[in-house]
């Protein structure tokens, strides 16, 4: 036989013996689980947020009182030529 054929009669085999038994509450256990799963993240995902909004106030406050697109005074006067 073609080495498709013995995959074939793997798979015929496989699937002739009986399922296993299921637990009774596993798709109420699966969805609590599903639904903490999505709790967290959304949660995280707001954390984030958060932290990023935060990091643009702090920097935006910043940015407004030290001005850093302003040159700093120079420290010395240039000298007066002309009188």
């Amino acid at each position: 036989m073609s080495r498709g054929g013995n995959r074939e009669d793997e798979v015929r085999r496989m699937l002739d013996v009986p399922h296993p038994q299921v637990p009774a509450d596993l798709a109420q256990r699966a969805t609590e689980r599903g639904g903490r799963l999505l709790r967290r993240r959304r949660f995280a995902r707001r954390l984030v947020l958060l932290v990023a909004f935060a990091a643009v106030v702090a920097f935006t406050v910043w940015a407004l009182k030290v001005q850093p697109w302003q040159l700093p005074p120079t420290e010395t006067t240039p000298p007066l030529d002309g009188w």
